[in-house]
C-alpha cells in the first residue's frame, strides 16, 4: 500500500506541450509514472515523448481512463485547469503552478470536496513514491524505497532532508511537497491521516515553517490520533515578524505563527523536533531503534 498514488494511478499532464510540461513529462516517464495523456487546447492529436495530447481534460479522461492530473499551466489559466480536472472525474490534482491568486484557491477548495477530489499544492513539487513513480518535479536520484514518510511545506529543504535520510540508509515510503502558499489543498493533518493507515510507513518526517497554524493543527491530531513516531524540523526561527520568507504562506502575522510556538506545540504532542536538517538521519534511526 502507498498513499495517494500506486500502480493504478494514471496521470495526464495539463500543459504538456509547454517547456516545463514537456521536460517533466519525460522525467516522470523515465521514473516509471504512468503518464497516459496530456492536454493543451488546440494541440490535440500531437504527441509529446510518445504521450498523446488532447484538447480537453474531458477527452483525455474518456480516452485514457486517467484519474490524476498534474498542472504545468501558467497561473492565469491554472484556476480553470483545476476546475476542469475536478469536474471531469480526476481524483488527485497536483498543482505545480506558482502564482495562482489566493482567493481563487479559497473558492476552489469547497468545489473539490463536492467532487471528492484531493489537491496537492499549488506552488509545490508534487509527490514521489519510490518504486512506483512521481508526479511533479522531485529530483529522483536522492530517493530510495523505504519506510519513512515525508511531508513538507518547503521545496529545496525537502531535498536536503531526503538526501540526509538516504545517505543514512533510511528510504522513503512517500514524499509530498504540500506547497508553500497561504491557502493550499491538502494539509499536514490530511497527510498524517493517510500515513497512519499506510502499513509501509513506520515513521513520518514533517518539515514545517513559519506562518499559519497548520503545524499546530497537526500537533493536535498527532497527540490524539497518530500512533507512529514523528520527527519535525521548523524553518524560519530567525525570521522577523511581518517579513515574508520565500513562500506566500511563510510570514509571521501573529504570535502563533512563529517557529518557537510551533516547536513548543509539536514537542508537547510528543514529536521529536530537530534543530538542524543534518540531524534528521540520526533522529529517525534513534526513534526506529536501528
Amino acid at each position: 500500500m502507498s498513499i495517494l498514488m500506486d500502480e493504478n494511478t494514471r496521470v495526464i499532464v495539463q500543459g504538456i506541450t509547454g517547456r516545463d510540461g514537456a521536460f517533466h513529462t519525460k522525467q516522470m516517464l523515465e521514473y516509471g509514472t504512468k503518464i497516459v495523456g496530456g492536454t493543451t487546447p488546440g494541440k490535440g492529436g500531437e504527441k509529446v515523448h510518445g504521450v498523446p495530447v488532447f484538447n480537453t481534460v474531458e477527452q483525455a479522461v474518456k480516452m485514457t481512463g486517467a484519474n490524476a492530473s498534474v498542472l504545468f499551466v501558467p497561473a492565469k489559466f491554472a484556476t480553470d485547469a483545476i476546475y476542469e480536472s475536478a469536474g471531469n472525474g480526476i481524483k488527485l490534482i497536483i498543482a505545480i503552478s506558482e502564482g495562482i491568486p489566493t482567493m481563487d484557491i479559497a473558492k476552489i477548495l469547497p468545489y473539490l470536496k463536492t467532487c471528492n477530489c484531493r489537491m496537492i499544492g499549488p506552488n509545490c513539487p508534487g509527490i514521489i513514491v519510490p518504486g512506483i513513480g512521481k508526479i511533479g518535479i522531485f529530483p529522483t536520484q536522492i530517493f530510495q524505497k523505504g519506510n519513512v514518510g515525508i511531508v513538507s511545506r518547503s521545496g529545496t529543504l525537502t531535498y536536503e532532508i531526503v538526501y540526509n535520510l538516504t545517505i543514512n540508509g533510511l528510504g522513503q515510503s512517500a514524499c509530498i511537497g504540500m506547497g508553500g502558499d497561504s491557502i493550499i489543498g491538502m494539509k499536514f493533518k490530511d497527510y498524517l491521516e493517510l500515513f497512519e493507515q499506510d502499513d509501509e510507513t513506520d515513521a513520518v518526517v514533517m518539515i514545517g515553517e513559519i506562518g499559519g497554524t497548520d503545524e499546530q493543527d497537526a500537533a493536535e491530531y498527532i497527540k490524539k490520533h497518530f500512533s507512529k513516531p514523528v520527527v519535525a524540523f521548523i524553518a524560519g526561527k530567525s525570521a522577523p515578524p511581518g517579513k515574508r520568507m520565500g513562500h506566500a504562506g511563510a510570514i509571521i502575522s501573529g504570535g502563533d505563527a512563529t517557529a518557537e510556538t510551533k516547536i513548543k506545540v509539536l514537542k508537547h504532542a510528543g514529536v521529536t523536533v530537530i534543530n538542524e536538517p543534518e540531524e534528521i538521519g540520526k533522529a529517525v534511526r534513534k526513534i526506529l531503534a536501528i
